[in-house]
């Protein structure tokens, strides 16, 4: 098994699904007592979040750069970030380790074309939804997606931060989520485009088609580990 390198801590509530997902889909790929080896730098994500507010990313991106840095010099073979939004330091994350970045957004893509998919509705914090590094991404795979109106998109940012990064699960914020995809048109699928929102919401929630992009890149992750 190879040895995967993941940056956590983005939150906190999130870093812990990928590990109980990714030894979970190990041990159902392997069986008995085998887990997935890996190494975790968890980040203090206050300052990162003060960083992303002042649109300082170089300084964010340099805390991971460093981060990944070390996790390579300790053994990781492959580089994961485990957030949607921070993958807009993607290049400044690889261009610091010599091991390759496995990126949520193929990983995204991926999974949505399996799916029979083209048109995804992308639910994620602002910088995700609408700085171009993600959906870019997506559309140069052959997936369009669109996203929520302005007023949503501020209200969806506040419940990811203001709650679900904090372990709040709140009745009436998943109210609110269902009534944005329910004012979506044209979507084939939903995108949990922030690694937090299958906290708050499940597939059994939905009609649509769901892409949990921390389980599909958890799951990328494992494909690695096991390869």
């Amino acid at each position: 098994m190879r040895t995967v390198g993941l940056l956590g801590g983005m939150s906190a509530e999130s870093t812990t699904l990928y590990y109980q997902a990714m030894n979970r889909l190990v041990r159902e790929r392997l069986g008995g007592l085998h887990s997935i080896q890996l190494l975790m730098w968890s980040v203090d994500f206050a300052p990162i979040a003060r960083m992303q507010a002042d649109g300082d990313w170089q300084a964010a991106g340099e805390v991971l750069a460093q981060a990944a840095a070390r996790l390579e010099r300790a053994g990781a073979e492959a580089i994961m970030i485990g957030a949607n939004t921070m993958h807009l330091v993607a290049d400044q994350v690889q261009a610091a380790v010599s091991v390759p970045l496995i990126h949520i957004a193929d990983s995204t893509a991926d999974a949505v074309k399996a799916a029979g998919c083209s048109r995804p509705l992308l639910l994620a914090t602002r910088f995700t939804m609408e700085k171009p590094f993600y959906r870019e991404r997506l559309k140069a795979q052959g997936v369009e997606a669109s996203i929520p109106n302005d007023a949503e998109r501020e209200r969806l940012h506040a419940i990811i931060y203001d709650e679900l990064c904090q372990g709040v699960i709140s009745p009436a914020s998943k109210v609110e989520a269902l009534a944005m995809i329910a004012h979506a048109s044209g979507a084939d699928c939903v995108i949990f485009g922030c690694t937090e929102v299958g906290l708050l919401l499940s597939p059994q929630d939905l009609d649509l088609p769901v892409i949990d992009t921390a389980l599909v890149h958890a799951q990328a992750g494992v494909d690695f580990a096991l390869s």
